[in-house]
């Protein structure tokens, strides 16, 4: 259902576009009663518009092509449609051309075979001939161009999402297997405690069968009990086994955090300590454990020479572990970049036992800090494993969100930047014609006092500085038949913001005034 109304929306958006150009093509040539022009330009319109979609080639082609009818003779008459037709079709080409090299050809193409045309049919071959190269430029090159743009900006984009999104699910699956090895590392834990004190009980059992004065149904429970304890140690051991092939423990299970910090000193750590975990239930004082050791290892790593704070204080119903280090002296490594993998196995280890881990960084150093409640639940899984202060977004979300950011930036500067540039010359272009446009203005009274006759320096002083670039061409009368005749042309002083504009002419030859001419543009 989307489908078909997308496709009708395109449909409507297409005819539309057609009847604007069509409109364009009508208005600009119904006065000048050039009907072949207006045929010419209705089917270039309406075979760009058709091919538009599905060949773009072919549109750009057809609208290339209608700008041959510049180089035709009109008169004052310039054939504005062609600007309107080229701009959006060669837009629409560039976007949806999968290759550019067609199109550069096709205006090639055009541009050769225009020359000719120009000198056999137009009034000023080369002036008509550059005059088309100007249109095809401007108005067909560059939109092109800024239509390819958008394009290729489109296809970079949608390939760095891809990118985003595949690494966004690795760095999924690193956190799952950082939370699956955490919890393996657990289990061994538990494999090794308890199958140490299993044994124990195996062993006790194994005396009690062969102590004296206990009777033989006695005897039959010693037996049984040590029976279960070896198959339940055979059994753990079987089970957890697995779990420790990818994740051997690497330190002793009732780790000693003194002799941890006593090796970290030995290393070279600057380190300042606090421990106290006397009242803390084993998995917890195992988790601070790992906090404390995962933290040292992050600071050997990532600070080295940098000054170190442990705090592991253990109050009431709960534990909590501090390790705070300064800034390092000469800076982190070089290459050492975290991928947050020890920290997101430590925030299992501390979500498992019920507790909160924060980790990022503090005045200009880096802080872990976890409290570990005794006896509580596990939490919930968190979405995201990454510093607290990094926004909670992983980082190729994050790359994601940038990448997002600066197509939207890229597609506005395509579109404001050529906006922008056409209004600046837009405005230098009115502000030269108001003051040309005010600058030869003829008073009135000054052109009454005029008398045929008169000689050009006479009548010098009193005309105005610039002649009249702006004025009706159409209704202009012939000029004197007089050898060595030259014009000169001046404004009425009437509003520039009128159509209906007039103008006076002066003829002058040898050095005299021999005609004086109003004319307006609406004159039969």
């Amino acid at each position: 259902m989307r489908t078909v109304t997308k496709r009708r929306w395109r449909v409507a958006l297409d005819v539309l576009l057609g009847l604007f150009l069509a409109y364009s093509v009508i208005s600009d040539t119904v006065n000048a009663r050039s009907w072949w022009e207006i045929a010419g330009g209705l089917a270039v319109v309406a075979g760009s518009v058709a091919t538009a979609r599905r060949y773009p080639v072919v549109s750009l082609g057809i609208a290339l092509a209608g700008a041959l009818a510049v180089t035709f003779p009109f008169g004052d008459h310039v054939p504005v449609w062609v600007v309107f037709v080229l701009v959006a079709m060669s837009y629409q080409a560039g976007l949806r051309m999968e290759r550019a090299r067609p199109g550069v050809l096709i205006g090639v193409a055009v541009t050769i075979v225009g020359l000719p045309l120009a000198l056999l049919v137009g009034p000023d071959g080369p002036g008509d001939w550059a005059a088309m190269v100007a249109i095809l430029v401007f108005a067909g090159l560059s939109p092109w161009l800024l239509g390819r743009y958008v394009r290729v900006r489109g296809e970079l984009a949608r390939k760095g999402w891809r990118r985003a999104e595949e690494m966004e699910s690795r760095q999924q699956l690193v956190a799952e297997q950082a939370r699956l090895r955490e919890r393996a590392r657990i289990a061994s834990d538990m494999h090794d405690s308890l199958g140490h004190e299993l044994s124990l009980i195996a062993v006790r059992a194994a005396a009690l069968e062969v102590a004296s004065g206990l009777g033989d149904a006695q005897r039959d429970a010693a037996a049984q009990l040590r029976t279960s304890a070896a198959t339940a140690t055979e059994r753990l051991r079987e089970i957890i086994g697995v779990l420790r092939e990818d994740a051997a423990p690497v330190e002793p299970v009732q780790g000693d955090l003194g002799e941890l910090i006593g090796r970290a000193r030995a290393s070279g750590l600057l380190i300042e300590s606090t421990v106290d975990v006397d009242g803390a239930p084993p998995m917890v004082a195992r988790a601070a454990y790992r906090v404390v050791q995962e933290a040292l290892t992050n600071v050997a790593k990532h600070a080295p020479g940098a000054a170190v704070t442990v705090r592991v204080t253990s109050v009431g119903a709960q534990t909590d572990v501090s390790v705070v280090n300064a800034p390092p002296p000469a800076g982190p490594l070089p290459g050492a970049a975290s991928g947050h993998v020890g920290l997101i196995g430590l925030r299992e280890r501390v979500r498992l036992v019920g507790g909160t881990l924060r980790a990022g960084p503090r005045a200009g150093g880096f802080a872990v800090t976890a409290t570990l409640p005794h006896g509580a639940a596990p939490g919930e899984p968190v979405a995201s494993d990454v510093p607290d202060d990094e926004v909670e977004l992983s980082t190729s979300a994050k790359a994601l969100e940038l990448a997002r950011r600066d197509v939207r930036r890229s597609l506005i500067q395509a579109v404001a930047v050529p906006v922008g540039l056409f209004a600046v010359v837009l405005a230098v272009a009115g502000i030269v014609f108001l003051y040309q446009w005010n600058s030869s203005e003829l008073p009135a009274g000054v052109y009454e006092q005029l008398r045929i006759g008169q000689s050009r320096a006479e009548v010098a002083p009193q005309l105005p500085s610039n002649q009249r670039s702006a004025r009706p061409r159409r209704t202009e009368p012939p000029q004197p038949a007089v050898p060595g005749v030259a014009c000169e042309y001046y404004g009425t002083g009437r509003s520039w913001l009128v159509d209906d504009y007039a103008a006076y002419r002066l003829c002058f030859a040898g050095g005299k005034l021999v005609a004086k001419d109003r004319f307006t543009e609406g004159a039969p």
